[in-house]
């Protein structure tokens, strides 16, 4: 059995396993780099979040209960109205009167809200599906028990 010696060639593993080594390395060095040019050490640590101030908190959750309520107000008149009206609506297809029911609604609120005091500009797109889907359910929850009634 012959030893390696020092000038002997290295096989295809070691080859492969000292490469894996320096590319991990240089990778590791590149990244620690790059954290060091973006941002001191100081900025690396994580910001706790903005903390509300009672008042703010209260403005929210009455805001909050403005755009739970008047949806629910417009949504059981329109299902009232819907049943003195067009009693089942057999004769109208109904995606027609839901659609009616919803551009009624969004009307309504852009007007109702400034008479109460409520800020619009803070409304975003994901605040008028809120109260366009309340206004909605409520509808058809009023509609459909009204139509239900026992005989």
């Amino acid at each position: 059995m012959s030893k390696k010696t020092k000038g002997a060639k290295k096989g295809f593993w070691e080859r492969a396993k000292e490469s894996a080594a320096q590319s991990q390395a240089l990778a590791e060095r590149e990244k620690t780099e790059k954290q060091k040019k973006t941002a001191p050490t100081s900025e690396l640590k994580p910001t706790k979040p903005v903390e509300k101030t009672p008042e703010e908190r209260k403005k929210l959750y009455k805001a909050g209960i403005i755009k739970t309520v008047v949806p629910a107000i417009i949504g059981t008149l329109a299902g009232f109205i819907s049943f003195s009206s067009m009693g089942d609506a057999t004769e109208y297809p109904w995606l027609s009167i839901m659609l009616f029911v919803i551009i009624f609604s969004y009307y309504a609120q852009r007007i109702v809200y400034p008479i109460i005091g409520f800020d619009m500009k803070e409304f975003g797109n994901k605040d008028w599906f809120y109260v366009e889907f309340m206004t909605v359910i409520f509808w058809l929850v009023v509609w459909t028990l009204l139509l239900n009634q026992p005989l």
